[in-house]
This record gives structure tokens, C-alpha cells and sequence, in this order.
């Protein structure tokens, strides 16, 4: 069954009429949408620009905090402060805000303290993608920054407070993405977006050990287009991928079967993530490539009829 590619109203995330000084504010990698719900506010991540970003929704206001290294992944802890995924380790983050309030753009300030340093196989390696599992868990995988030929040193790694950062769980990685979790926390969800991968793997989870095992293909993109980047389960648990270089979501149903084409008006879509008031707004960051389109590195807001889930939580105190 061929699987036509829908086109869905889609619209850039800020668009806010009064804020004409940040319309034009892409990221070069944009990546991790977060939405928080006690904020009803987006958050994103500029990779190379060390930035964590913040959109309001309501107000349009959109504040920046500049990190002390490149980051891959965050979550928050229930405190409010920012457990974040850098170069070389975990951090804790206190975010402060502008002086400014009623700036438009607004630069915050921020106190980071190291709780965890990783040792990488190979040199120019980062933390990349990560979240939460649904019991507070915090997992994060490592890449080599240099893409340009395959080398898998990646690892996956588990932080709690009460046990620190794991030994990897999982291995040979090259450009680790897709963590996403089924609704019951019994399935885990890993992809591999290097050229010479493509992968998306399934792992059976076990939700009070924290551990995965029975590692198998959960679907292969060298069967349908782009490689497979960031990702978010619905209500429903089917799997939404970001296809980078096809402009295209995928949704897979939790049997592997994709069901869903969704065209996105930027050829590299990087992470996508469900928010708004009703978890029914799915925003999709992306990467400008070198010769950058009218749309890349903006966030996109995409109506799919769809519902997704809350984020969760960091369990533990930082």
C-alpha cells in the first residue's frame, strides 16, 4: 500500500506581529523542543550557538540563554531547573531571567554546576539526543561531531540522582537520535541517523530497572526516505520521525508500519514535539544547510489532528 505524502496547515512558530526583531532568528541546528506546560512557553536548543531558547506562546516573547558548551539534549527537573546534556558531561542549569521584561528578545543569565563527566571514545565527540523515560530517568546519547564518515562511538547513557550517570547500555552508535518511549514505558524507541545507518530500533524496557533489552529493527529508512533524527510518540503510541534531507515526518504505528507521510516546507526537519494548551500543536525544529531556504532553521508549528503526551520530568533533585 502506497502511502500518500499529506500536506497539513503548517505555519513558523514566531509570527507574533509585534515582534518583528526576532522573525528572522534561525538556528543553525536547531534541536529538543520542549514544551512546558507551566510556562506555555516552547523550549529549543541551537546546537553550535550554545543557545537554549524560550518562546511564550501567549506573549510572543522570546528569551535566550547562552551555555558554556555546545548542547545535545535537556529536560527539566520538577524544580524548574534544567538538567542539560553538553560536550562533556551533564549539568545542572539555574536559569535567570532578563532584567528586561518587556523586551521582545531578551538575553538570561545562568549558573551551571557539572554533576557528571563522561569519558569519550574518540576526540570531538558530544552529547546529542536525549529525554526522559516515563518513570523520571534521564537518558542521553553521545556522537562524534565529525559526520562525515561513519564512526560509532556512540554511546547511550542513564542519570539518576540517586545512582549518577550508567556505564552505556548501548553501543556502536554514530550519530545517536530518536529516544522516544511507547505511553506504558515498555518500549523503547532509538534511531541512528548516519548516512551508512538509517536505523530505528525497538528495545523491550523494562520500566522499574531502567534497563533495555531485546535490541531489534524497528524500521529501516533505507525503505523510505531521509534519515531518521529526532522523534515523539502520540496518544495513540505511534512513532513520529523527523526524515532529514526528505522534508517529511513519518508515523509509524507501534507494529512498525508506517501510516503517515507529512510533508514539513524545509528539507531537513531535525525534532519534532507535541505541546500547547491540548498536546495537539506538534512543533518541528530544523537545521539551515548550506545553501539555506526561505524556512530553514525556523520552528514550525504543524496542525495533524493528532494528540501527543506530557513530557516527563527529571525524578530527582539538582
Amino acid at each position: 500500500m502506497t502511502i500518500e505524502t499529506e500536506r497539513v496547515p503548517v505555519r513558523p512558530l514566531e509570527t507574533h506581529a509585534a515582534h518583528r526583531a526576532h522573525e528572522g532568528r534561525r538556528s543553525s541546528v536547531g534541536e529538543c523542543p520542549v514544551w512546558r506546560a507551566q510556562e506555555n512557553a516552547l523550549y529549543w536548543e541551537d546546537i553550535p550557538a550554545q543557545t537554549l531558547v524560550r518562546y511564550a506562546l501567549a506573549t510572543g516573547r522570546r528569551t535566550e540563554w547562552r551555555l558554556p558548551e555546545r548542547i545535545g539534549c535537556y529536560t527539566f527537573a520538577r524544580d524548574g531547573k534544567v538538567l542539560a546534556a553538553l560536550e562533556t558531561g551533564l549539568f545542572a542549569l539555574t536559569l535567570h531571567e532578563p532584567a528586561d521584561g518587556a523586551a521582545s528578545v531578551a538575553q538570561g543569565t545562568l549558573d551551571a554546576r557539572r554533576l557528571a563527566t563522561v569519558t569519550h571514545e574518540a576526540a570531538r565527540m558530544r552529547f546529542n539526543d536525549g529525554r526522559c523515560d516515563r518513570q523520571g530517568r534521564f537518558w542521553a546519547g553521545t556522537m562524534v561531531q565529525d559526520a562525515s564518515a561513519p564512526h560509532p562511538a556512540g554511546k547511550l547513557y542513564r542519570y539518576t540522582a540517586a545512582s549518577g550517570l550508567s556505564a552505556p547500555a548501548v553501543e556502536g552508535l554514530c550519530t545517536q537520535n530518536g529516544l522516544a518511549w511507547s505511553p506504558n514505558g515498555r518500549t523503547m524507541y532509538l534511531s541512528d541517523s548516519h548516512a551508512s545507518s538509517r536505523l530505528i530500533w525497538a528495545f523491550d524496557y523494562d520500566t522499574d530497572e531502567g534497563l533495555p533489552t531485546n535490541r531489534r529493527v524497528f524500521a529501516d529508512l533505507h525503505d523510505y526516505a531521509g534519515r531518521p533524527d529526532g522523534a515523539a510518540v502520540d496518544a495513540d503510541g505511534c512513532y513520529w520521525i523527523c526524515a532529514n534531507d526528505a522534508g517529511l515526518l513519518l508515523r509509524f504505528t507501534p507494529a512498525g508500519k508506517l501510516d503517515r507521510r507529512v510533508a514539513v516546507p524545509v528539507s531537513k526537519p531535525s525534532m519534532c514535539a507535541f505541546g500547547g494548551p491540548a498536546l495537539d500543536m506538534l512543533f518541528v525544529t530544523t537545521i539551515c544547510p548550506s545553501e539555506v531556504g526561505e524556512g530553514d532553521g525556523l520552528v514550525f508549528v504543524l496542525e495533524t489532528g493528532v494528540r501527543g503526551l506530557p513530557e516527563p520530568e527529571f525524578d530527582g533533585a539538582l
